[in-house]
């Protein structure tokens, strides 16, 4: 047992090689390196890199029930983070992406702008569509704009742009019924339920710099308003509790964008966040079920895991 053993963990003959050297049955030499692990003459173990923390992935996935967790050692600073979980997304995108794939992409995300700027030229999204889940008109002075989120990550991965040309906060529940109205509106929100892949980001109640300069966002009172209501962070706009329950306010009547149950719906939603601002946030959506993988810092990580509360 230990010769074939050396022979084929030490030496590297595979067991067909040991079959014609040792003159023994193949399946008898399978037998005896199975044996030779429970009987603890072989011992197998993994190196983990620094910076690789797949013991806390695998946890993170046991605790709220995900399909899957990335987790990113990075300087716990928010550019810092929202770089480094765009380049864990783009290495996720790259891997996992098929064609003929129905991606949907959120908007005025630090993150998924960073995403964007590691992603490799592929092919893998070719006979697809990038679908813009959350409007995108914003002021003139907004940098970045939504559509432009959709078109690039298009054009990376070889798949068509379905752009939503719609703001994603309008001022009246009326305003967002006759831009629903609007065929072109109407092509882009049919296809929020036929989404392979959703890429969103978690946002925490009070916005980002990206997002408060857009013009997409609700004014300080109306904010205030939702964390009187219990508010404790968004997906898309669609704002939720401490336990992931939806947040029920007129306001949501006026965010032109996939809603948090047709978004749930998806058969992959990947929450893109970081950082002790958006803990609470992230917290929640993974409480609420609203993301199903989790691509995280590993300062957010453990907090996470150390939380009282579990799915």
């Amino acid at each position: 047992m230990t010769k074939i053993a050396r022979l084929y963990y030490e030496q590297g003959l595979r067991q067909q090689a040991i079959t014609d050297r040792l003159s023994i049955h193949q399946s008898t030499i399978s037998r005896l390196l199975k044996r030779a692990r429970s009987e603890g003459v072989v011992r197998i173990s993994v190196a983990i890199p620094n910076g690789v923390f797949t013991e806390m992935e695998q946890a993170l996935e046991e605790r709220y029930g995900i399909q899957e967790a990335v987790v990113v050692d990075t300087l716990n600073h928010e550019e810092n983070i929202a770089r480094d979980l765009g380049t864990a997304a783009a290495f996720w995108i790259e891997t996992r992406l098929k064609p003929g794939m129905v991606i949907g992409i959120s908007s005025w995300s630090r993150s998924l702008i960073a995403m964007l700027d590691s992603l490799h030229q592929n092919d893998q999204g070719r006979d697809g569509t990038v679908v813009q889940i959350l409007g995108g008109v914003g002021n003139t002075g907004s940098q970045y704009h939504a559509n432009r989120l959709a078109h690039d990550l298009a054009s990376r991965i070889k798949a068509t742009p379905i752009l939503l040309q719609a703001p994603a906060v309008v001022a009246t529940a009326g305003a967002r019924d006759v831009l629903s109205r609007d065929p072109a509106v109407k092509v882009v929100s049919n296809l929020f339920k036929k989404l392979d892949v959703a890429l969103v980001g978690v946002g925490a109640v009070q916005p980002s710099s990206l997002l408060a300069s857009s013009g997409n966002v609700f004014s300080v009172a109306e904010l205030k308003k939702m964390q009187a209501l219990g508010a404790v962070g968004d997906i898309c706009l669609r704002f939720f509790d401490a336990q992931g329950a939806p947040i029920k306010s007129t306001l949501m009547d006026r965010v032109i964008g996939i809603d948090l149950p047709t978004l749930k719906k998806a058969k992959t939603v990947v929450g893109i966040a970081g950082g002790g601002r958006k803990l609470p946030a992230i917290h929640a959506a993974l409480l609420g079920g609203w993301i199903n993988v989790l691509i995280t810092d590993r300062h957010t990580a453990e907090q996470l895991l150390s939380h009282k509360d579990k799915a």
